[in-house]
């Protein structure tokens, strides 16, 4: 979340922020913060000049006649009651405070582009060339499908609609690019880890997916925990509540993981293949460093280049976007997406989501760090972004590398995750 600073100092900027972004309502949030601020901070030194009192009174009852500590300790039973009323007021105060702030979105960075959803991002760079086949390519769905690969009607039998099976070849190549992206992850010194998959209601509230995001999960109500639908989430949370040492940081964490999302309000979008699925993997990259935005915008531009050397090994033609306002979520201050040029639907379509959110996240995650001159308290910033996330990756994958004999040609840098093997 924001702190209140943020808001006293400049609210129209915050205002803004949520109109960029396209959260008119949550634009009104800045002013219900800023009401309730208002009211908490003036009843603070009303709070304390009673406890100052009561306290100055205790002192005092040890000097008094009996006659007097009689009707004394009944003027301050009074007072402590009236004390009691107002600390619970405190309380509510300081609870609809946060449930405001829970509200304001993270202000855009001012590069961020103006613009209603997706049409409106902004090309960066563009890399490699999409094939020109000399034979009809097939669609990543109907190669797999005549290979024996994929079968969507009997998982919709028993799982619903944007379930899948993988079966053979197309599974084996599934792990096998997981397995090369966390390979390259960890070879650039990130911490592998193996996460929960279910988690509770606070940690997506950490994280920035709740409140808003309660549709597109899925959410186990008796046991107050829910699916993640990215490895962000709990390997952002890891050092929630803790401060950690300057020194120790940056901490920079891979993470392999199912993932799960209702894709509510979808219906009839992108139903056809492997695009919109419910479950997927998705290996995950998260930084946590200290609260220098030079720093964050450094490892912006490099956890982006994690992603494009894994997609330069697997020689899959990309373009990188900068993502406009309305096109970005809640809690970030600027997002860049990866594309991947897809044949079938000959166009670049999503792959990747690199997000840096300076210190949203790690307010609300109460994640924070004791500097090393100083030792001061700050609280953290927080990035992430995907490295590489299947079965989408499958479709570019499949689509640019197939050949004329309905094979799938496998790049150098996979063979050895794959027997050594050059065609499937």
């Amino acid at each position: 979340m924001l702190d209140i600073k943020v808001l006293r100092d400049d609210p129209e900027r915050a205002r803004q922020g949520a109109l960029k972004k396209h959260f008119p309502a949550r634009a009104d949030a800045v002013d219900r913060a800023l009401a309730v601020d208002a009211e908490l901070r003036a009843l603070i030194p009303v709070l304390d000049g009673m406890r100052a009192e009561q306290k100055q009174a205790s002192k005092r009852i040890g000097a008094l006649a009996p006659a007097e500590r009689e009707s004394f300790l009944a003027e301050q039973k009074a007072k402590k009651v009236e004390l009691q009323k107002l600390e619970q007021k405190e309380r509510e105060l300081q609870d609809g405070l946060r449930e405001a702030l829970l509200q304001v979105p993270q202000v855009p960075d001012p590069e961020v582009p103006d613009g209603k959803d997706d049409a409106a991002n902004l090309e960066v760079r563009r890399i490699g060339e999409p094939p020109v086949f000399d034979f009809e390519p097939l669609a990543h769905d109907d190669l797999a499908v005549s290979r024996g690969w994929l079968d969507v009607e009997r998982a919709a039998q028993m799982a619903g609609s944007r379930n899948y099976l993988l079966f053979g070849d197309l599974a084996l190549l599934q792990d096998a690019v997981l397995r090369f992206a966390v390979d390259h992850m960890v070879g650039k010194g990130f911490t592998a880890v193996d996460p929960p998959l279910l988690v509770r209601d606070e940690v997506m509230t950490g994280t920035g997916f709740f409140p808003g995001g309660e549709e597109q999960t899925y959410r186990v109500l008796e046991d107050g925990l829910n699916l993640i639908g990215t490895a962000e989430v709990p390997v952002t949370s890891i050092h929630a509540g803790e401060i950690l040492d300057e020194a120790t940081l940056p901490r920079r964490y891979v993470s392999r993981s199912m993932c799960f999302r209702r894709e509510a309000g979808t219906y009839g979008k992108d139903t056809k293949g492997l695009y919109r699925v419910h479950q997927f993997q998705k290996v995950e990259q998260v930084v946590v460093d200290a609260a220098d935005e030079s720093k964050s915008r450094a490892h912006h531009e490099d956890i982006v280049r994690n992603s494009e050397e894994v997609l330069a090994a697997l020689q899959l033609p990309y373009r990188v976007v900068a993502v406009c306002g309305g096109d970005l979520g809640v809690p970030q201050a600027f997002k860049y997406d990866i594309e991947c040029w897809m044949p079938s639907r000959n166009a670049y379509g999503e792959t990747h989501s690199a997000s840096r959110f300076y210190d949203y996240q790690a307010r609300r995650l109460k994640m924070r760090y004791r500097t090393t001159e100083g030792r001061k308290v700050i609280h953290c910033h927080t990035l992430n972004n995907t490295v590489l996330a299947s079965p989408r990756i499958l479709i570019p994958f499949v689509e640019v590398h197939q050949t004329a004999d309905r094979r799938v040609r496998i790049p150098e840098a996979l063979r050895p995750y794959l027997g050594g093997r050059e065609l499937l």
